[in-house]
């Protein structure tokens, strides 16, 4: 999180915009990962509705974390979008 000086420069080492992005996409990542255990799960009870839920779940958080992956890169070039 960020403060800034008289002259608009950050105190900081990241910007709020910045941390916010990175933390969401930790947590996009997270979810990714915890899918993985939710389809094997699925699987082994052999629900396929459920399996394919997840499947489409966990397809979403990828794309969005690619959107968020995006917007991070921008503000870290250019400090904001």
């Amino acid at each position: 999180m960020a403060t800034n000086t008289g002259n608009g420069q950050s105190q900081e080492p990241i910007s709020n915009l910045e941390y916010d992005f990175v933390t969401v996409l930790h947590n996009k990542a997270e979810a990714v990962k915890a899918y993985d255990t939710y389809i094997k799960d699925a699987q082994e009870v052999g629900s396929q509705p459920c399996v394919e839920l997840f499947q489409k779940l966990r397809q979403s958080d990828i794309e969005q974390a690619r959107e968020i992956r995006h917007h991070l890169q921008e503000v870290l070039q250019h400090g904001k979008m």
